[in-house]
């Protein structure tokens, strides 16, 4: 059979399938816009209340853009986690997934716009959820996405509703409260290479409780996800590098090396000193002393490293899909003593277990090694006695300039050391989660039309990081200076020196939530003008967060290579609220004038941080439909997010990073100018060493990073204006197009990026020495260096800005098709939600407006750090469903655009330069069904990615991980999954 002729056929097919849909068809699928249902009857009493409000109104009119995705989508698309489904969503940009080994951490996160996680508030039936640790991000694997009914998606600020965090929008998952009986849930899916298995099995039980008055919902899950190895997918197995000539890609990696590559500088420069000018002076000499240095083959045998071609492919080691075990508990219900008094409570219990795996610690930095040393060739070990002597020469030029000695330790020579300690095992991290949440309150109505709502929300996360494969800096640097270790060859370190360097180190984390918010809602007045009445939300919160991260004593020291070094982290702060809403019906049913709604939101915080204190949000919107049949809507939203602990008291620590000081010697002669002379002694160097090799005596300058206790808050601001289309001459067609423009301001970072960007900034661009750039570099006022007690300080700082565009567009509709396959009533129905991005930008420095990184329709190095994964232009989900009686039929697809690399879109690369200038579009096709054996029990079966469909590899300078950027692309490939639901 022809494949490839019958998968270009099928795709045919689907696009047919899919236009006739969109021409013939009605009913939303898979989500609905912020307009009215299809078939809505506005002259219904009851009420609702819809994400982004407090106030219940008996419309689903809104004039934020709200799209919503309902429970139907998760079960068509075989999910078991939320973030499988979440992460198809356009407007999402993939955070944290299944996929993330490094860096992960464990956790499922939702980023929408790729404003960063941080920036989206997530919520649970309308109250804010668990974060996991210092950053306060909800981790979604707490969320039971078996008990979902919908997801509401807010798009924009949303602060004057909800207060910090709701910058890039909010999304809300709302749980069924409906339930009655018992349902017992399981399902499993593999990939069709045999691998990946996931599976899950969850109970819930549904009453009315004493008389009806009361509802009580009990749930349980256990979920279980097995790895899958890089090494398992063509695209992953071998970490990939681009080709000098630009022909494509070679294979490439890491160059610390199972059996060690070893590195000594050729020569020595002695600065002049003593009337004596500077000299350059021999030191390493043989295979040591090469461009690349020496790598042993076999223990004993070594040669010139050659690049990349020696190259450590640490790609098999990895894992693609890390491995998950999950349970998952929780009850919530109500009590209606009264119509005034209706308390209510949730309690949730998760506990997480996820591993990560690395391959074997790549050992660096500079060791003793001793000129005798047994493990060494002979020709190696007469190169390290040469080196002695050359040492004891430079130390002897140097005394003689009146310089301090650079070696002085006669008999041993600082060896640049990259051995990949594969003797041992992988390193493994393995987290566990215990997170807990409960809320009790109340509500009722007060009479007429006033209802309240007041509840107390408590909620904790305990983390524990174990982390095993790790080296002990301080062991393997004792055992090699003592020469009883052996790394000069693979294989070559025993099984009793092994354990002795070995160690591993344990964190532990404690983050914690509380919320007590009150509200009292209702109507005022008439305009009299046809519309219903005035209505308003007054209320009062108070919110308290607070973290802590213990890192192992060996880690926060420094001594374990294989993981990063963590400092400690422990603050929190609180803060007090109030907030209103008023919702104004002006005109109804005029001619013209259908409907024409004004909306107002505030909120006044007061921050107990000394950056942010009092801080005012608002909103104002409105909606004006001229004939019942089209609305247009708009909005403007100024919001903020507060710092978060991370941020604010993460450990400060001093670190080493590469830079070059421009008032030194190592500045380049065409920058040595009079302004830039001046700055130089304005901020500490003395006159006489301006430009000097005193100042900065090698190439690390020394930085103090980390939280910033004085920082202020982010601020952002959201344009929204859109159109909601509902023709009456094709009843239940829905079509809705927002636009949207998202800027956030004061955005926190590191201070100028690092130290490079803070002394760039001084001394290049802003040359203003009340600069915050100036300010944050001391000088030793005897030689002008950066070091010792006078650091350069680059803490966290509201220095940058954000902002993304674009439209979205949702098409939902369907319609009756009289008989059908099986002689049934059937129905067709069709869904549509896409995402046109028209820009992505990122402002480093504020203070540099002009030098704005474009990341829209882009991917790669230059935007990765922010935006984290690729964002394509366009995005889009498409659903086809055919539903007749008991049976569903249903195809999705899923198209992400392409995108080019960024380095290209900014115009700081030659496209000819570049091997991975592009990465094509994808389109992914799901095919399920689903089908109601009888009144009990359904089952759900299908395959996603039904033409197996492989991401493009690229290069390992631009890929996340893994060759690609897995949480984006489908890595996978073909994927079955069958579920069964039975009630009782």
């Amino acid at each position: 059979m022809n494949y490839k002729r019958f998968a270009r056929l099928q795709v045919r097919s689907q696009i047919a399938l899919l236009a006739m849909a969109a021409a013939l068809v009605a009913a939303p699928a898979a989500a609905q816009s912020g307009g009215d249902a299809p078939g809505e009857d506005e002259g219904t009493a009851d009420t609702i209340v819809v994400t982004g409000s407090r106030i219940a109104q008996r419309k689903f009119d809104t004039a934020s853009p709200v799209a919503v995705v309902g429970s139907e989508e998760f079960k068509l698309s075989g999910a078991v986690n939320v973030e499988q489904v979440i992460n198809t969503l356009p407007q999402v940009v993939p955070g944290a997934t299944a996929f993330s080994n490094n860096p992960g951490n464990g956790v499922a996160t939702l980023d929408l716009r790729g404003l960063g996680n941080q920036r989206t508030l997530v919520l649970v039936n309308g109250r804010r959820y668990i974060f996991f640790d210092a950053t306060q991000t909800v981790d979604l694997n707490n969320v039971p996405q078996f008990l979902i009914e919908g997801v509401d998606v807010v798009t924009g600020g949303a602060s004057a509703v909800y207060g910090s965090d709701a910058v890039a929008g909010v999304v809300n998952f709302r749980l069924r409260n409906d339930l009655q009986g018992l349902e017992l849930g399981t399902q499993y899916a593999i990939t069709g290479r045999g691998d990946g298995a996931r599976w899950s099995v969850n109970a819930a039980l549904g009453s009315d409780i004493l008389d009806g008055k009361g509802h009580i919902t009990l749930y349980g899950d256990y979920f279980n996800r097995k790895t899958i190895s890089q090494a398992a997918r063509g695209f992953s197995r071998q970490v990939m590098v681009e080709n000098a000539t630009d022909t494509g890609l070679i294979p490439g990696g890491s160059a610390t090396v199972p059996g060690g590559r070893y590195a000594i500088a050729g020569t020595v420069v002695v600065p002049a000193g003593g009337g004596l000018g500077s000299v350059a002076l021999d030191r390493g000499v043989g295979n040591f002393a090469t461009a690349n240095g020496a790598i042993y083959t076999a223990p004993g045998v070594s040669r010139p490293y050659v690049d990349p071609s020696d190259a450590y492919n640490f790609a098999q080691d990895n894992f693609l899909q890390v491995p998950q075990e999950r349970w998952l508990l929780g009850a919530y219900g109500n009590y209606e003593v009264s119509s005034a008094i209706n308390p209510y409570f949730e309690i949730t219990f998760a506990n997480n277990r996820v591993q990560n795996e690395l391959a074997p610690t790549p050992v660096t930095g500079v060791f003793a090694v001793a000129t005798n040393n047994p493990f060494l060739s002979d020709a190696d070990r007469a190169a390290l006695v040469q080196t002695d002597l050359n040492e004891a020469a430079i130390d002897a030029a140097r005394a003689a300039r009146g310089l301090a000695p650079q070696f002085g330790d006669p008999g041993f020579v600082n060896v640049s050391v990259s051995r990949r300690v594969n003797d041992i095992t992988a390193r493994n991290a393995l987290f566990e989660r215990n997170a807990w949440r409960a809320v009790v309150g109340t509500k009722g109505d007060l009479g007429g039309s006033l209802r309240y709502d007041a509840y107390y929300l408590y909620s904790r996360t305990r983390n524990s990081v174990t982390q095993t494969g790790n080296i002990s800096r301080s062991a393997f640097a004792k055992a090699l200076r003592e020469n009883r270790l052996n790394i000069f060859g693979p294989g070559t370190i025993s099984d009793a020196l092994a354990e002795e360097i070995t160690i591993t180190a344990q964190n532990s984390e404690l983050s914690q939530l509380q919320v007590a918010s009150a509200s009292l809602s209702g109507d005022l007045f008439e305009f009299g003008l046809g519309g219903d009445p005035v209505a308003f939300a007054v209320g009062a919160e108070w919110r308290s967060v607070a973290s802590e991260f213990i890192p192992d004593t060996a880690l926060s020291s420094g001594d374990v290579i294989g993981f990063n070094a963590g400092q400690p982290t422990k603050g929190g702060y609180s803060v007090k609220e109030l907030f209103g809403e008023l919702l104004v019906p002006v005109v109804a049913d005029k001619p013209f004038a259908h409907d024409i709604t004004l909306r107002g939101a505030a909120r006044y915080a007061d921050y107990s941080l000394q950056g942010v204190g009092g801080v005012f949000t608002w909103a104002a919107g409105a909606e004006w439909a001229p004939i019942y049949d089209i609305r247009f809507r708009g909005q403007y939203q100024k919001a903020i997010r507060a710092p978060n602990v991370g941020e604010l008291y993460g450990g400060q620590a001093n670190g080493f990073p590469s830079a070059t000081d421009p008032c030194s010697a190592r500045s380049s002669a065409a920058s040595r100018t009079d302004a830039v002379r001046d700055l130089c002694i304005a901020t500490g160097v003395p006159s006489s060493l301006v430009f000097q090799n005193s100042v900065q005596p090698n190439s690390q300058v020394e930085t103090l990073s980390g939280g910033n206790p004085l920082l202020k808050e982010e601020n952002s601001e959201t344009y929204t204006a859109g159109v909601v289309v509902r023709p009456s001459f094709l009843p239940g067609l829905s079509i809705t197009a927002d636009y949207f423009d998202i800027r956030v301001k004061d955005y926190i970072a590191q201070l100028g990026g690092g130290a490079q960007g803070v002394l760039n900034l001084c001394y290049y661009t802003v040359q203003d020495i009340d600069s915050p750039y100036c300010q944050a570099i001391r000088r030793d006022p005897q030689t002008g260096m950066i070091g010792g007690q006078f650091l350069l300080t680059a803490l966290s700082s509201n220095i940058s800005e954000l902002r993304t565009a674009g439209v979205d567009l949702q098409v939902d509709y369907g319609m009756r098709v009289g008989k059908g396959l099986f002689g049934s009533d059937a129905r067709l129905n069709f869904s549509f939600l896409g995402t046109w991005t028209r820009k992505a930008d990122y402002t480093a420095v504020s203070d540099l407006p002009d030098e704005v990184t474009h990341c829209g329709g882009g991917f790669g190095t230059n935007c990765d750090p922010v935006f984290g994964d690729p964002v394509p232009k366009y995005r889009f989900t498409a659903r086809a469903a055919w539903v007749e009686g008991p049976f569903t039929a249903s195809l999705r697809n899923r198209y992400i655009g392409p995108v080019t690399n960024a380095r290209i879109i900014n115009g700081v690369a030659d496209p000819a330069s570049i091997t991975v200038d592009r990465l094509k579009a994808k389109t992914y096709t799901d095919l399920s069904f689903a089908v109601d054996v009888d009144e009990r029990l359904t089952l759900t079966f299908g395959v996603n990615n039904l033409f197996d469909v492989q991401p493009t590899q690229i290069d390992d300078a631009n890929d996340e991980q893994a060759g690609t950027y897995p949480s984006t692309y489908d890595v996978l490939g073909r994927d079955f999954f069958v579920s069964a639901r039975m009630r009782f």
